[in-house]
């Protein structure tokens, strides 16, 4: 039978990833040395790993290229509807937050608000949840920018430590969404592949469990 082939988002969640199938007891030693590679080797042949951009991790397991895909959420936001979401993998933790300049009242005042953000979906979706009228600009690069250069009210942008932020004199106004890593799988392969997929997905709960106490054991020390 041919591989699993699971998605890695390239960067900090692949190297998460491999982490969590070592403590699997899967040999990873393939992807630690990839060099230019981009489709590696898991274990013993039972998995093929997909290096790959975290938005194309959607398109290769929505277009069932591959049978699963290690994502953050913000991209599952952003980009996705076509694929099941089936496991909190619990890293890559940050968050979807609304930040503007300090010392203002963001949701004072009757004129629309415009709102700067690589995130346009995950905006969008925010201010209608709250009734709220907004004009929203993408921006690719640094969005911190545009409140500084007058461009817009605020931003919505993911924050993990807020020191950006703060050194920009930008404060969070509220928080948009939670975020981590998640695994997610193609839907024919969940019903095609049921009992291998469920297989590894009690595995890596498993080693989520083994990974977190040895993380608590370590905050008493």
């Amino acid at each position: 039978m041919k591989p699993l082939r699971i998605a890695l988002t390239k960067g900090r969640l692949e190297k998460d990833t491999v982490g969590l199938f070592e403590e699997m007891k899967l040999d990873c030693t393939a992807v630690r040395d990839k060099g230019r590679k981009l489709i590696l080797p898991v274990g013993n042949g039972e998995i093929e790993a997909v290096l790959a951009k975290a938005a194309d991790v959607i398109t290769y397991v929505e277009h069932g290229v591959c049978d699963l895909g290690v994502v953050g959420k913000d991209t599952i936001l952003e980009h996705g509807t076509g694929f099941y979401e089936i496991l909190d993998l619990g890293f890559g933790k940050c968050k979807f937050a609304l930040a503007g300049p300090k010392d203002k009242d963001f949701f004072s005042g009757y004129t629309a608000k415009t709102i700067a953000t690589k995130y346009p979906n995950v905006a969008r979706t925010y201010f209608e949840a709250k009734g709220m009228d907004v004009r929203i600009i993408k921006i690719e690069g640094s969005v911190e920018l545009a409140p500084l250069l007058g461009l817009s009210d605020a931003i919505v942008d993911i924050v993990e430590t807020g020191s950006t932020l703060k050194a920009n004199g930008l404060e969070v106004i509220d928080d948009v969404a939670p975020i981590s890593a998640r695994l997610i799988a193609n839907t024919a392969s969940l019903k095609l592949r049921k009992r291998e997929i469920e297989q590894l997905i009690d595995q890596m709960e498993e080693a989520q469990k083994r990974l977190q106490n040895q993380k608590d054991k370590e905050k008493i020390k």
